[in-house]
């Protein structure tokens, strides 16, 4: 793997457009520099370098902090995508590695992979190591952080996870103001309501009164069309919804 953040950055550099960079940085109002590179285009390069390389746990979280160390967009995007596609080489005892990349993010662009993606994958390998971490992250004073302990929940839950862990961390933080906490929410109940949707009506029944239009209009999209619009009716009157609300 020597060279590769190095050759990554060379050929990024090759294909890259001026007036996408203008337009990426000014979109996710980033300070860090940005080449102009597509997700795409990032994607294809990691995939192309790494072609018949099946580097070792600490290559690939050497490799994730090379990339991480110069602030350049398309570099740092590059380290979570390898993060990814070497997930099968970390363990639960590398989210103190995802939780450091994500402090240092301050976007959603990066945060979102490495929590629904990386740490998702290390969270449902690895339940019980996990849980004291999300439980810290879930009441940690970076908004990123604790969002980070929402979205790391989605990937377990689409396979069948109980909700409880993802419900108690949430109840304490619908009442914040923060969109992409609210965001967070909104989505997870919505994926969630695929296979509990009795289980996240009866969550969102007593809550409607707390809950922000953006979380509960996602989080009602997978429920039966007749609950949803009963909820959303009682989220509208600002009231908790009753037993009725709920009920099929």
């Amino acid at each position: 793997m020597d060279g590769f953040a190095e050759r990554l950055e060379a050929r990024l550099r090759e294909i890259a457009t001026p007036e996408r960079a203008v337009g990426e940085k000014r979109y996710l109002k980033s300070d860090l520099t940005f080449l102009g590179a597509t997700m795409w285009q990032i994607e294809q390069a990691v995939k192309e370098l790494f072609a018949g390389q099946q580097p070792s746990h600490d290559e690939v979280v050497a490799l994730a902090d090379e990339l991480w160390s110069v602030p350049v967009h398309e570099r740092r995007m590059a380290a979570v995508m390898v993060l990814e596609r070497c997930v099968d080489a970390l363990t639960a005892d590398d989210l103190g590695l995802v939780e450091r990349l994500v402090r240092d993010s301050k976007t959603w662009a990066l945060v979102d992979g490495l929590a629904g993606d990386v740490a998702g994958h290390l969270v449902q390998r690895d339940p019980e190591t996990s849980a004291p971490i999300l439980d810290r992250w879930a009441t940690d004073p970076d908004f990123w952080v604790r969002r980070a302990s929402l979205l790391a929940e989605l990937r377990p839950i689409r396979a069948g996870s109980a909700l409880d862990r993802f419900l108690a961390h949430a109840d304490p933080m619908l009442d914040e103001r923060e969109f992409f906490i609210r965001k967070a929410i909104g989505w997870v109940l919505r994926e969630a309501g695929k296979r509990h949707a009795a289980e996240v009506a009866a969550w969102l029944a007593p809550r409607t009164h707390r809950t922000s239009g953006v979380t509960i209009r996602e989080a009602v999209k997978y429920l039966p069309p007749a609950i949803g619009e009963r909820l959303m009716t009682a989220y509208r009157e600002k009231r908790p919804a009753s037993a009725g609300d709920q009920a099929h």
